[in-house]
């Protein structure tokens, strides 16, 4: 521990150090002040609302020595399974992306995609999913985690028929650096064919919104953002991150330039990464309400006022993260495989396993040292 001499010591060095790196908060203080004066309040309005949210593997991981099993689950806030998939570290890429392919399974999402999108194996889709035993990565169960996420993303718009106007919400930015080339910004514009042939066919308007708690902008503003309040109390309020504040919180050009812009002036290729257009957004009304970073669909900034609208009676109602969607806290409750679920998982795992054995003997073997290395604590004071 710090003895009081140290303390004072360690005090002043703090305040020294600290004033001689003032520039630092001088300049973002600065780089902020251009959103003052485009804040702007949000109008409450009522539409369908409907959210998907992919699990997260780790949480979703059985284990039984040498067995690892995650399941990929994919559901809405309505508590619907839209997608769901066992695989593991080991699994074979090519037979995986066979089973999505499948004549019998012609609704499966990613098969869905991947035909649209011209893709025969998983490897055409994403380079993360190689399915060489040199290159392969043992984390590739979260790529492809996240590929279920946007593929059921795209059928739901491109493949749904929404009765009323809709808000599909995404947990997280509408940005990913997991596409092969283009194949990103190829979705996007089938995305947008067709919520445009919605609007003039159907009269009905289907948005996309995605919402994230945490990202790098974000961080490196919000106290700057917070100090010259920018988001004042009285009213929820949102306003468009200009796009010199993205350049300095993110080092990828390829993540935040336009879905449609040409090559730049570098000659560098046309973006990958980024079919969203980024805002900041305040559902709350205090100073002190939590502040998230939105990206809306490229296409549909100019609705930004009607999309956060609608999100604004769901954050309202968020529980129990305070002012954050409640159909997305909702979807993520769904697709989490916890308590009982997960104890139906560990035991089929057993099952298999036991029954790999054949040996009755040898199953006895198995079942004397399943209850030899349980793990009661953790049971006892889970």
């Amino acid at each position: 521990m710090f003895d009081e001499e140290s303390i004072a010591r360690l005090r002043q060095e703090v305040k020294e150090t600290t004033l001689r790196n003032r520039w630092l908060l001088d300049e973002l203080l600065s780089e902020v002040e251009c959103m003052r004066q485009t804040t702007v309040k949000i109008q409450p309005r009522t539409t369908t609302s409907i959210s998907l949210v992919a699990s997260d593997g780790g949480n979703n991981r059985a284990e039984f020595n040498p067995f690892e099993l995650q399941v990929v689950r994919v559901m809405d806030s309505h508590g619907v399974e839209l997608l769901t998939k066992v695989v593991s570290p080991h699994t074979d890429l090519e037979e995986l992306a066979a089973w999505h392919l499948d004549a019998e399974r012609p609704d499966d999402p990613l098969g869905v995609l991947m035909r649209d999108l011209g893709c025969d194996s998983l490897y055409d889709l994403s380079p993360m999913l190689n399915n060489d035993l040199e290159k392969k990565s043992s984390g590739w169960p979260l790529v492809y985690r996240d590929l279920c996420e946007w593929a059921v993303l795209y059928q739901l718009i491109t493949r749904t028929k929404w009765g009323s106007d809709t808000l599909i919400v995404r947990d997280g930015l509408l940005r990913s650096k997991i596409f092969r080339g283009d194949l990103f910004v190829q979705m996007y514009h089938r995305i947008m064919e067709t919520i445009n042939e919605t609007r003039s066919r159907r009269r009905r308007d289907v948005f996309l919104v995605g919402i994230a708690k945490r990202t790098e902008v974000l961080q490196r503003y919000a106290t700057a953002m917070s100090v010259e309040q920018i988001f004042p109390s009285g009213h929820p309020l949102f306003a468009a991150v200009p796009m010199k504040l993205q350049k300095k919180a993110y080092k990828w050009p390829e993540y935040i330039r336009s879905p449609v812009s040409e090559a730049d002036t570098e000659g560098k290729e046309d973006p990958k990464f980024n079919i969203g257009a980024m805002h900041f957004v305040r559902f709350g009304t205090a100073q002190s309400d939590p502040i998230w970073t939105a990206d809306l669909l490229h296409a549909q900034a100019a609705d930004a006022q009607k999309i956060f609208g609608f999100l604004l009676g769901d954050a309202v109602e968020g529980f129990p993260v305070p002012f954050y969607p409640l159909c997305l806290q909702r979807a993520d409750e769904h697709a989490h495989v916890a308590g009982l679920d997960m104890d139906i998982l560990r035991d089929e795992l057993a099952a298999a396993v036991r029954g790999l054995l054949g040996d009755r003997t040898r199953q006895k073997i198995l079942d004397g040292l399943m209850l030899a290395y349980s793990d009661i604590a953790s049971r006892r004071y889970a």
